[in-house]
């Protein structure tokens, strides 16, 4: 039942895809539909994963998080989270991968989003 609670909102400045997660994210459609959100921009440089309207994330789609994580490292992309409640930043950091998860400031988050603009409008 949780599983439809998930909505995506995607943004695309640039080669910056931000991709804002609200609601509950638990059970294998919501990790499912993450993923196909995620590995659809295989050409982005920056793929940020907005968490401010989730409350809590389910171990399963943690495990979700890593498989995006390698999956970015693998094509060169750099996957950030960003704007995590403090309940999901506890449930990232007790995670256990080969890297720790990368989570963006606010200070980066809009230096980032800036020079994309920058370049966007450049091109």
């Amino acid at each position: 039942m949780g599983d439809l609670m998930l909505t995506l909102h995607i943004e695309i400045v640039g080669d910056v895809v931000v991709i804002e997660c609200e609601g509950t994210i638990e059970g294998s459609d919501a990790a499912i539909k993450l993923r196909e959100a995620v590995t659809a921009y295989r050409s982005a440089r920056v793929i940020v994963l907005e968490f401010s309207a989730v409350p809590t994330i389910e171990e399963g789609v943690l495990s979700m998080l890593v498989f995006l994580q390698r999956w970015a490292l693998s094509h060169e992309i750099r996957l950030k989270l960003f704007n995590l409640s403090p309940s999901v930043r506890a449930q990232v950091k007790g995670v256990h991968s080969m890297r720790e998860f990368d989570i963006a400031s606010l200070d980066e988050m809009m230096a980032m989003i800036a020079q994309a603009g920058l370049m966007n409008r450049a091109a």
